[in-house]
């Protein structure tokens, strides 16, 4: 069966059994989100980071401590992506298939925002989206931008990059705009060093993707900015998407669609 077909329960059901993969294109017209668990008393300076940096970190939902669902991830949380990264002393120290043995009764878990969940309206409107035509992961970066910090959270901002036909970069400005609670419009076009990315060859999550003649780099603002906080921050304990291997919602890509553009 085409992954593009399953339903979220179906592809839970695939990552718990063991399958581990990037999720782009899977689940067509049902939302991914990236997670990040973070001990209780973390929780609001995650909040409040989140709501300063809204763009790169819109939160979708928010489970209780503990909790291994919530309202719009129906699963487990703790089995149901195909593939985490745990954090301690604000380094990576796992990536694994599951978190069962990690999973603490403190850990709020958040849901954030995907810019996968606007893929299918760009290949509606004809904007090529490389990393799907090729089976790859997405290409992010950590850039130069500092986030907005709070009192224990700092850090810079993480982009996606899809490489857009010139001629089609409006339509795609204008066609991710439509989602503002998925990242939205672009964060920037063209020139990588002007935002500090200085070799698109080299991404710092995922896979790098060609850029072809008479295509531009567009980078929007990407879910794994907080994970870059909880590195940058020296957070004492974390667990996080693998990048690019989401969580697959109970929520439709419509559900985030608005009538107007915003960026």
């Amino acid at each position: 069966m085409d992954v593009a077909d399953l339903t979220p329960a179906q592809a839970r059901e695939r990552f718990r059994a063991g399958e581990r993969s990037p999720t782009a294109g899977w689940c067509r017209g049902w939302t991914q989100a990236n997670l990040i668990a973070v001990p209780r008393p973390l929780a609001y300076e995650l909040l409040l980071f989140a709501h300063r940096n809204a763009q790169a970190c819109p939160v979708l939902d928010v489970g209780e401590p503990g909790a291994r669902s919530t309202a719009l991830f129906r699963g487990d949380l703790r089995t149901d992506l195909p593939g985490y990264r745990v954090y301690r002393d604000g380094r990576p120290v796992a990536d694994v298939g599951d978190v069962v043995a990690r999973w603490r009764d403190d850990l709020v878990p958040f849901l954030i925002g995907c810019s996968f969940t606007f893929e299918g309206a760009l290949l509606a409107a004809g904007v090529p989206v490389r990393h799907l035509e090729l089976g790859m992961n997405v290409p992010m970066y950590r850039t130069s931008v500092p986030c907005e910090p709070t009192a224990t959270l700092s850090g810079p901002l993480v982009v996606s990059m899809r490489p857009v036909p010139e001629e089609l970069v409006d339509v795609a400005i204008e066609v991710s705009g439509r989602y503002p609670m998925v990242h939205g419009a672009p964060v920037h076009v063209g020139d990588p060093a002007a935002i500090g990315v200085a070799d698109l060859a080299r991404p710092d999550f995922g896979d790098p993707v060609e850029v072809r003649r008479g295509e531009v780099p567009v980078f929007w603002a990407c879910g794994v900015t907080p994970q870059a906080a909880i590195m940058a921050s020296g957070v004492e304990f974390a667990i996080g998407h693998l990048p690019g291997h989401m969580a697959i919602m109970d929520a439709r890509d419509d559900d985030y669609r608005v009538t107007t553009a915003t960026g």
